[in-house]
């Protein structure tokens, strides 16, 4: 029976193989040596100081803050106090009564803002002044609570 044949790649991959092992090896003993065992609670912990920055120190409880829980708002958005939007007056530009859409030329600023059906109190045309708010949509403002001045 023939013995199977060692050629050079198969004697280099052997010789990486066992190098890489020999290496893995190196790098545990290593760690094992480097290791920090016998820490104690106290050494691992770390704080948060006032300023968000992780320390390793304690806090001083002197510059310990109270805060009173109604104070805190969960949530996106603290509508509590906010001020009313300001009624607008415009031009209406362009209005399509089949589709239900137009656009309001706002007198003081002079900027085209949408208007929607849905946000209409009373029946618009083209050439209309009206009064509107403005609340901010996905494409930019649109104008709400539209009523026919005249």
């Amino acid at each position: 029976m023939a013995r199977p044949q060692e050629t050079f790649n198969k004697k280099e991959m052997e010789k990486k193989r066992l190098q890489k092992k020999k290496e893995k090896e190196q790098r545990k003993e290593e760690r094992k040596a480097n290791a920090k065992d016998g820490l104690t609670l106290e050494d691992m912990m770390a704080y948060v100081d006032e300023n968000g920055n992780i320390v390793s120190t304690p806090p001083d409880p002197n510059k310990k803050k109270s805060i009173n829980v109604e104070d805190v708002v969960i949530g996106s958005r603290n509508n509590e106090g906010a001020t009313p939007v300001n009624q607008r007056t415009g031009t209406v530009t362009f209005f399509n009564t089949s589709k239900g859409f137009g656009f309001i030329r706002d007198t003081e600023t002079k900027e085209s803002i949408f208007v929607g059906s849905k946000s209409i109190t009373t029946r618009i045309q083209e050439n209309d002044v009206v009064t509107f708010e403005t609340e901010m949509g996905p494409k930019g403002l649109n104008a709400i609570n539209v009523k026919l001045v005249r």
